[in-house]
């Protein structure tokens, strides 16, 4: 946009121009040597570990297997979603994992003992999540005890709980079309393809959108030859994971079909649009942000930060529940283990893997997705390598070590340069 100012015997035009493509990665260099790493050490840990993988085990890179990382990272990435809430007011939430586990045991309970619908099933399931969410933000924000405290209570009570619902170590199977569907079935093909063709079309329109909205205000925006490489990566990326996922996977395709992009995938996906526009878009989510970075300025600004607290501890609880759901879905069935074991371990470790920072008032839900896959990439490719778990254990514990100590030197790096 230009701006003309005539004066005496001359004009002068002074014009705001969208920097270059390469000025803009010269300043995205600049803000990694800054310490603004973002998601880039999750994403060069994804390119590393699938290279390796690939290499080592050709059957990683199959449809079939595509299509596992999938159905294997669903559960954590959904809890990890809402773990970044906490994380981002710089708390921690050690009852997630069984939090999903007593939301599941619900679900199951009330579709077979009681019979009702699914639909009220789910809604009951993720109503537990949002009591115990209230529950446990009431009492760090109300009550004044650390997170750490209260929710690690909550993790022990909660297994109990689970034994309680399960009848003290029973397997509830779950047989209903509709739940499993959602972790074990497929979309049809076209489906999948239309789908993919919303997502670019939504992700150019929105960076058009923006892009025209800094200009409007005579501020500096992205180039256009930017925005189209990000629209152009979207759509090869997206498009070949489609194209694999479309393919037979099916060992015996006459007695049993098997195509598709799977139904769990398009849940995460509305689930992260959702969450994104929440943080970003909204007055809640600049309080979140707020609230993490310093909390007593937050409060002299006004913002209610007991509210904020609690809110995302709400939100926590509601997505270990929906966790919980899918968890239930691709075992058909519910027992004192779902939501144990690792889960907890995973989840809060894709939330840090992904960018995440343990220290608050930085990160993103898109961390979360990119931290489940690499958890998921780490669990596979282990297991695909005739790996147990004690290797899994070792290499995830390193991978989260590292991606919280890239954290930490960031921070420091962009105290040094006055970022914070």
């Amino acid at each position: 946009m230009s701006k003309v100012k005539d004066l005496p015997g001359e004009a002068i035009v002074t014009a705001t121009r969208s920097p270059s493509i390469g000025h803009s990665f010269v300043a995205y260099v600049e803000r990694v040597r800054g310490g603004d790493m973002g998601a880039l050490p999750a994403v060069l840990g994804l390119i590393v570990l699938c290279t390796v993988f690939a290499i080592a085990r050709p059957a990683f890179v199959t449809s079939i297997n595509f299509a596992n990382l999938f159905t294997q990272g669903a559960a954590i990435t959904l809890i990890a979603m809402g773990l970044v809430f906490v994380l981002l007011l710089g708390e921690i939430d050690l009852s997630a994992g069984f939090a999903s586990g007593v939301c599941a045991a619900v679900l199951a309970v009330t579709l077979t003992s009681a019979g009702l619908p699914w639909y009220v099933c789910v809604l009951a399931a993720i109503a537990t999540g949002v009591v115990i969410g209230t529950a446990l933000g009431a009492l760090v924000a109300k009550v004044g005890i650390p997170s750490f405290v209260v929710t690690l209570a909550a993790f022990l009570a909660f297994q109990g709980l689970v034994l309680v619902l399960v009848d003290e170590g029973t397997n509830i199977s779950i047989r209903n079309s509709v739940i499993v569907a959602i972790a074990n079935e497929n979309l049809p093909p076209w489906l999948g393809w239309a789908l993919y063709a919303f997502c670019v079309l939504v992700f150019a329109a929105v960076q058009l959108l923006r892009a025209a909205k800094r200009s409007r205000r005579g501020l500096t925006s992205d180039p256009m030859s930017l925005i189209a490489a990000r629209v152009g990566a979207l759509a090869v990326l997206a498009g070949l994971a489609v194209y694999v996922l479309n393919l037979e996977r099916s060992r015996n395709p006459a007695l049993v079909s098997l195509t598709g992009v799977p139904i769990v995938v398009p849940v995460i996906l509305v689930l992260l649009v959702v969450w994104t526009l929440v943080l970003r878009r909204t007055a809640f989510g600049r309080h979140i942000y707020a609230v993490g970075g310093n909390t007593e300025a937050a409060r002299r600004a006004g913002i209610p930060v007991d509210r904020i607290r609690i809110s995302a501890f709400v939100i926590c609880s509601s997505m270990a529940a929906v966790g919980g759901i899918v968890a239930a879905s691709r075992a058909s069935s519910v027992d004192p283990n779902t939501g144990g074991s690792s889960v907890l371990l995973y989840a809060v470790g894709a939330a840090v893997i992904g960018g995440t920072s343990l220290f608050g008032g930085k990160g993103r839900v898109l961390d979360a997705v990119l931290g489940g896959a690499v958890v998921a990439v780490i669990e596979n490719g282990m297991g695909l390598m005739g790996y147990g778990a004690s290797v899994k254990y070792l290499v995830t514990g390193s991978v989260l070590l590292l991606a919280a100590g890239v954290d930490a030197l960031a921070r420091k790096r962009a105290a040094a340069a006055g970022l914070r």
